[in-house]
């Protein structure tokens, strides 16, 4: 006797339903997260290891990239000085673009591109090679010390190499400024740190820390479910860049927003 089968449902429902249920997913990922944090053991030696990694390794990169923003951001923003006589503030400017919006997402792009693909790359290939079955029948918890090392490091990891693309790109705008407007370096220096505020400072931290959390989360997450073979190694660590990209630039938005409200008129 031939079974009945109900009504298929519409395209819209079942994109839906795989949205809300990817959604539980994700919040049941982050929440594990948070709760594997702060249960013994702590894999203090793995975290300093991804530390490395994430950190360390990236500073190539992240100098190269900060010192070349500063450069252009300075000569992109000459000519507009220039028409109402006011290079005199270009260093102002500088510090201001740079501490509150350059650095932050400079850094965390970066960081989404390289960190981000090489966590789902490596935990991708560890799950479809079964590493990570293999470790819990080892009564090792694959979960904390995979997926929390990761998200640690990035989380304060991010905020570190921040702090260094300031410096790095503020140093590259030194020499654009100096070399055209013949500026000191204590007189640049002091137009900076005259320019800048406590709450820029700190808004971009703390938008770092988050940043950082992001690129570790959605790098472990898309590595740790993972599937079909090499197809879902790869595919793991473009839709880790991705998303981390396009979520990062949606907190930044939000960040924006809060720090406007709390910035005095």
């Amino acid at each position: 006797m031939n079974e009945q089968k109900g009504p298929e449902k519409p395209v819209l429902t079942r994109r839906l339903d795989r949205f809300f249920l990817e959604m539980y997913a994700v919040s049941a990922f982050v929440g594990r997260i948070f709760k594997e944090a702060f249960l013994p053991p702590y894999e203090f030696r793995e975290i300093v290891k991804q530390c490395f990694e994430v950190g360390y390794k990236s500073l190539p990169l992240i100098s190269l990239t900060g010192f070349i923003t500063g450069i252009v951001f300075t000569n992109q923003s000459r000519p507009s000085l220039s028409e109402f006589g006011a290079t005199s503030w270009l260093p102002a400017l500088i510090a201001i673009a740079i501490v509150r919006a350059l650095a932050p997402l400079v850094t965390a792009l970066i960081a989404a591109g390289k960190v981000g693909s090489n966590i789902g790359a490596e935990l991708g290939s560890m799950k479809v090679t079964e590493q990570i079955d293999a470790m819990e029948v080892s009564a090792t918890n694959p979960f904390k010390f995979l997926v929390v090392s990761r998200v640690f490091a990035t989380t304060f990891m991010i905020p570190i190499l921040m702090i260094y693309t300031v410096a790095v790109a503020l140093m590259g705008a030194y020499i654009n400024v100096h070399q055209n407007e013949a500026t000191s370096f204590q007189t640049y220096i002091t137009q900076v740190f005259n320019a800048i505020t406590f709450l820029d400072v700190f808004s971009s931290v703390i938008k770092s820390f988050v940043f950082g959390f992001t690129i570790g989360a959605v790098g472990c997450y898309k590595g740790y479910h993972s599937s079909k073979g090499t197809e879902g190694v790869g595919k793991a660590a473009n839709t880790a860049v991705v998303t981390s990209m396009f979520l990062i630039f949606i907190e930044e938005l939000i960040a924006l927003q809060i720090v406007s409200a709390l910035r005095p008129s």
